[in-house]
């Protein structure tokens, strides 16, 4: 069972991107959960999105207690709980400008890509949204679900900027490839 935490910040798309990443999986033919978890104050606060995804019903009615994937939203929210779900075999994707050296250093044994996701938002006229960036990085980071399958779910699901949306989506998915080369070379 590959299970997912999205973790993010009112406003920032973590609980549609959840949601997304539920709608591809189970267009590919997988069982998925997807649950989301904010507090009354939604607006630029913790919101998290917990997803299991599996080839058998998935039963589990309980928080995530190991990751195998954590998306991180807002990168100051590494940290504490978030990380106790985290091992050296989750992969971590976080919204960050940071490069991964400095990620090495400061989360040493956790494998961590950043996607400058907000960068990818503003050039594809997107502003502040940077869930389909993410979710194209997500994508090829676990090389699941497959990048069409997460362009087709954009075009069902998202009600306007379907372009711009897809072009986000490839943008992390290509910036994830290079940081993967990048890790591995």
């Amino acid at each position: 069972m590959l299970q997912i935490i999205i973790q993010g910040r009112g406003g920032q798309g973590a609980q549609t991107a959840g949601n997304l990443l539920a709608m591809a999986f189970f267009a590919q033919g997988k069982q998925v959960q997807c649950f989301a978890s904010y507090g009354g104050a939604r607006r630029g606060t913790p919101v998290s999105s917990t997803l299991r995804v599996d080839e058998r019903p998935v039963r589990l009615r309980c928080d995530i207690e190991r990751a195998d994937a954590i998306l991180c939203f807002d990168a100051s929210l590494l940290e504490g709980r978030l990380l106790a779900t985290a091992d050296a075999r989750t992969l971590i994707v976080v919204n960050s400008a940071q490069p991964i050296e400095h990620y090495a250093q400061v989360l040493p044994g956790y494998r961590v890509i950043p996607i400058d996701g907000l960068a990818v938002a503003r050039r594809h006229g997107l502003g502040r949204i940077v869930n389909s960036a993410l979710l194209g990085a997500l994508a090829r980071a676990l090389a699941a679900p497959p990048l069409e399958a997460m362009e087709r779910t954009l075009v069902q699901n998202s009600p306007k900027l379907h372009d711009q949306n897809i072009a986000a989506c490839e943008d992390g998915f290509g910036r994830a490839d290079e940081q993967l080369r990048g890790v591995a070379a």
